[in-house]
C-alpha cells in the first residue's frame, strides 16, 4: 500500500495493486486494481463507501474482503472512508463529501460512471452523490429509514429527503427485521423498481455472492 500525500502523485502509482490517497478531513481513498490473474478486466469501477467516524464501536462498514474478492474477479474497487467534518463544514458535509468523491474518481483515471456501494450512514453521502452525478448503479446496505429520523440524534443539521429519479439500478440489502422497517417507512423500500435483498449475515459469503449476482444482472 502507498500513502500518497498529494493528489497529483496518484498517476505515478497507477500500476500498483493497491493505492491509498490521503485526502482532506482525514478521509482515505484506496484503489484496488484488478488482479493480474483475473479472467477479465471490468471497465466500470466499483466504489465502496464508509464513514467510520460515525460507526465507532460498531461493524457498519463494507468488509474489505468484498473489495479484495471483487478485484480478484477483475473489478477496479475504490474504497472511500469519509473523515469527520470540520466545524465549518457540518451544514454542507454531504455536498462536500460527494464533491470530494467526484474529484477523486476523476483522479483515479476512470472514464466510466461507477457503481456505488454504501452501508449505514455512508448511504447518505452515496445518495447525495447520485443526486447530482452519473452512476451505473447504487447498492445500499442497511441504509437509514429516512433522513428526518436522524436529526438531531445523528445529523447536526436537517437533511432533506432524497428525491432523485431511479434512472439506474438500485438495490437495498438488509437483515429481515431491518427490511420490514424499510418496507414500511423508507422511500426505497416502498419503490417497486428497487431490488430488496434480505440476508441474515451482511458480511458473509452469501451476501457477497448476492452482490456478485446483482452485478452480473447489470452486465457489469
Amino acid at each position: 500500500m502507498f500513502v500518497v500525500r498529494s493528489s497529483n502523485s496518484l498517476h505515478f502509482f497507477r500500476s500498483a495493486t493497491r493505492i491509498a490517497l490521503q485526502v482532506r478531513r482525514s478521509s482515505t481513498f484506496t484503489v484496488r486494481n484488478p488482479s493480474e490473474h483475473a479472467p477479465r478486466e471490468v471497465p466500470t469501477p466499483l466504489v465502496l463507501c464508509s464513514a467510520s467516524h460515525w460507526d465507532l464501536g460498531t461493524r457498519n462498514n463494507i468488509p474489505q474482503s468484498f473489495a479484495s474478492m471483487l478485484a480478484e474477479k477483475g473489478h477496479t474497487c475504490i474504497e472511500v472512508d469519509f473523515g469527520p467534518p470540520g466545524e465549518s463544514e457540518k451544514s454542507a458535509y454531504y455536498i462536500l463529501s460527494a464533491s470530494e468523491l467526484k474529484v477523486n474518481l476523476h483522479l483515479s483515471g476512470s472514464a466510466f460512471p461507477p457503481v456505488i456501494f454504501a452501508r449505514g450512514f455512508a448511504s447518505l453521502i452515496a445518495q447525495t452523490y447520485v443526486s447530482s452525478h452519473p452512476a451505473q448503479g447504487l447498492f445500499l446496505i442497511s441504509p437509514p429509514l429516512s433522513n428526518a429520523s436522524l436529526f438531531p440524534s445523528v445529523l447536526p443539521t436537517p437533511l432533506g429527503e432524497f428525491d432523485y429519479e431511479l434512472e439506474f439500478p438500485v438495490a437495498v440489502m438488509a437483515r429481515p427485521t431491518e427490511m420490514d422497517q424499510l418496507r414500511k417507512y423508507s422511500r426505497l423500500g416502498q419503490n417497486e423498481l428497487v431490488d430488496l435483498i434480505e440476508r441474515d449475515n451482511l458480511e458473509g459469503h452469501d451476501a457477497f455472492m448476492r452482490i456478485e449476482q446483482w452485478l452480473d444482472e447489470l452486465g457489469i
